[in-house]
C-alpha cells in the first residue's frame, strides 16, 4: 500500500517524476524515481535526460524500408496523425523512435501530428484518451479530413513502417487486436 499511494499522488497531480519507497533487507527506506512525461509532447521532449538515453540509440538505428517510405512519403502528409505512448513502456520505447524516424525522414508536417504520453493506466490528467478508445500502447491514429481511418496498436504485422505504408495509401490493414 505505501508504494501505491506516491504513484497516485503523482498521478493525479500529473507530475513527471515518482517517488517509488520501498524498505530495504535492514529496514531502510529506499526512494527511487521513475519519469515518466504525461499529456501532449513534441519530439524535443524526447531528446532530453533521461528519455534520451533509450529514444536517440533507437532512432539512429532504425533504417526504415525504402519501398514502405516511397508510399508513405507519398501519401502521409494527407493525414493528421496522434500517438498515444508511455515513455515507462517497452513497445513504445521500441515503436516511438522509429515513428518519428518514419515521419522525419517523409517530410512529415509535424504541426499535424498530436503526441501524448499516458501513465500505467493509460490515461492522461487532461482525458485526452477518452474519446480514442484507448487499450494498449503505442497507439498511433491516422485521421482523414477530422475521421479515423485507421490504427497501429502496440505492435506491427509486417514492420512498423509497411503497416504505415498499408494505412496510408488506403490497403487493407488490420492492427494486432482488430478483430
Amino acid at each position: 500500500m505505501t508504494k501505491f499511494i506516491p504513484f497516485m499522488v503523482a498521478v493525479l497531480l500529473g507530475c513527471s517524476t515518482i517517488n517509488i519507497s520501498k524498505e530495504s533487507k535492514n529496514n531502510e527506506q529506499i526512494t527511487t524515481q521513475q519519469s515518466m512525461l504525461l499529456g501532449k509532447f513534441k519530439k524535443a521532449d524526447l531528446l532530453q535526460e533521461p528519455y534520451d538515453a533509450w529514444f536517440e540509440p533507437r532512432y539512429e538505428k532504425f533504417e526504415p524500408n525504402a519501398k514502405a517510405m516511397e508510399t508513405i512519403k507519398d501519401h502521409i502528409n494527407d493525414y493528421e496523425i496522434k500517438i498515444f505512448m508511455g515513455t515507462w513502456c517497452g513497445d513504445s520505447k521500441r515503436e516511438t523512435p522509429r515513428f518519428f524516424k518514419i515521419l522525419d525522414e517523409s517530410g512529415y508536417n509535424l504541426d499535424k501530428l498530436t503526441a501524448i504520453a499516458v501513465d500505467y493506466s493509460k490515461s492522461t490528467p487532461e482525458k485526452y484518451e477518452e474519446k480514442v478508445n484507448l487499450n494498449r500502447v503505442p497507439t498511433i491514429i491516422f485521421y482523414k479530413n477530422g475521421k479515423e481511418v485507421n490504427r497501429f496498436v502496440e505492435f506491427a504485422q509486417e514492420s512498423l513502417e509497411e503497416d504505415i505504408a498499408k494505412i496510408v495509401s488506403g490497403k487493407d490493414y488490420k492492427n494486432s487486436y482488430a478483430e
